[in-house]
């Protein structure tokens, strides 16, 4: 994913459209001219129960229609805490105060509607700090999915070269870039590991994060993913946000880690040999992409994220299950 603060504003963004909870004929005259909502109507929103609103910053200049139309859509957002049963991964969230879940339609309208990315089904939802609303410039989000790919083996987490692992995914992540630029994306570079990959044999959970650089960015991305091991698949959460956030990306992971845990009956320790289905990779694919390929084909997906249209980029993986394949410590497990 790529996170990089853009020059569009937000009125840009209320003049193309994006984040205003308008009709179709309104959006299609809002080109010319910012379309003024009731103020009452933004009253009753930032005072209902629960609702989230933006506060511009210190020195920020923004017009009041604006502000009216980005609190308007926070209010029609339903920030939820607690237990929440994700049901299609037979899995749990325990959300604590101290941040907040969008279920998958309000995690699909801010991915859609206010950061303009296309339509996906794929995401279950969204985690987002307390205090901070998706239009804030310092806000990560974190991102829920599931593969239901097959049980995923766990035998060869200790015996993976991550340092190898790493040269050929900035091989791979170079060859990919002649279809980005040929389609009119930026062309990208992995750094290296912002956070070396990890693995907890006793909770079968891990997470690592890549540095990506996008050209035409001054601020690199920061790709912090975190996976949780099931009977039948993996649940997926990935933070998004800029390089400059990886200290409290890394201060709140463990916490967010916690929050996600499988059913009884779906545990990565119930898998059943011969009786469920075993996932074709293995702990490198997981880090290497391979599931991503798989899901995706060599596309990778677009997301925009931000306040001021930053935009995010999940790498493309061309060739990258034969290059997994290669880098596993051994060399003789097999994870295409």
């Amino acid at each position: 994913m790529k996170n990089r603060m853009g020059k569009r504003t937000l009125a840009a963004l209320v003049a193309a459209g994006v984040v205003i909870s308008a009709s179709a004929q309104e959006q299609a005259d809002v080109g010319a001219q910012t379309i003024s909502p009731s103020p009452a109507a933004t009253t009753q929103a930032a005072q209902s129960e629960g609702a989230l609103v933006y506060t511009p910053a210190a020195g920020e200049e923004i017009e009041p229609e604006t502000l009216t139309r980005i609190n308007d859509f926070l209010a029609e957002l339903t920030p939820r805490t607690g237990e929440i049963s994700i049901k299609a991964a037979n899995a749990t969230l325990m959300v604590p105060e101290t941040h907040y879940f969008f279920d998958a339609a309000d995690a699909r309208r801010v991915l859609e509607d206010a950061w303009g990315n296309p339509p996906s089904e794929e995401t279950l939802g969204m985690i987002f700090p307390a205090g901070q609303t998706p239009f804030d410039d310092t806000v990560w989000g974190a991102t829920l999915s599931y593969t239901a790919d097959g049980h995923v083996s766990d035998e060869e987490a200790s015996n993976i070269n991550y340092d190898n692992l790493l040269k050929d995914l900035k091989r791979s992540t170079k060859e990919a870039n002649g279809w980005r630029t040929e389609n009119g994306y930026e062309s990208i570079e992995l750094v290296g590991w912002a956070e070396p990959p990890s693995y907890d044999a006793q909770t079968n959970k891990m997470y690592w994060a890549k540095e990506l650089a996008f050209s035409g960015s001054d601020l690199n991305t920061l790709n912090y993913d975190i996976r949780v091991l099931g009977r039948r698949g993996v649940l997926e959460l990935g933070f998004v946000a800029n390089i400059d956030q990886l200290t409290e990306i890394r201060e709140t992971a463990p916490a967010v880690l916690q929050m996600a845990n499988f059913d009884a009956g779906s545990t990565y320790a119930e898998y059943q040999p011969g009786v469920d289905k075993k996932a074709a990779y293995g702990i490198a694919g997981l880090v290497g992409g391979a599931a991503l390929a798989k899901k995706l084909g060599l596309f990778g997906i677009i997301l925009a994220f931000g306040k001021k249209f930053a935009v995010l980029i999940l790498a493309g993986l061309a060739g990258l299950a034969g290059a997994v394949r290669r880098m596993i410590g051994g060399g003789n497990k097999d994870v295409s």
